[in-house]
């Protein structure tokens, strides 16, 4: 007759995990997940900004490609919504299309939910996109402050 083998305890420990270091793994991915969401956390007003600021830019760039193929910006009575569908009245744009200058069917709003503001200079011919932030009103400082494009 064979004698039966047993597992030494030193086999049957190296199998798994104690309770201890699981609770070790747990309490460090815990503090991880504290750290990353502390940091992230306090800086939604910061992304907000970041996004208006790229948005604007994006517009920025559909209305240079509005002026390159029709030798003006739309007018202000025209607005933003000249880069979705071909806008009518005076002065009708040359050469417009055939495609739309933005995607979408609408010109997007700012991160707090508001409109870009648009303007034409008379004097310059320039065009001036704003979006007055979380506040909805000319001005403010800081993180309150008007995201303008021709600040960035």
């Amino acid at each position: 007759m064979r004698p039966i083998k047993r597992h030494s305890n030193k086999q049957s420990r190296t199998k798994g995990f104690t309770l201890l270091e699981m609770l070790v793994v747990v309490l460090i991915i815990g503090l991880l997940v504290t750290i990353v969401v502390v940091n992230v956390a306090h800086r939604p007003d910061e992304a907000r900004i970041k996004t208006a600021k790229a948005q604007i830019a994006q517009i920025s760039q559909a209305l240079d490609m509005y002026n390159l193929d029709n030798s003006q910006y739309p007018t202000e009575a025209q607005g933003l919504m000249a880069l979705f569908e071909e806008p009518t009245g005076f002065p009708a744009p040359p050469a417009w299309g055939p495609q739309p200058y933005m995607r979408g069917k609408e010109p997007p709003k700012d991160p707090w939910g508001g409109d870009y503001h648009y303007s034409i200079d008379d004097e310059t011919g320039m065009f001036l996109i704003i979006s007055f932030g979380a506040k909805g009103e000319e001005g403010g400082t800081g993180i309150e402050a008007d995201i303008r494009s021709d600040e960035l």
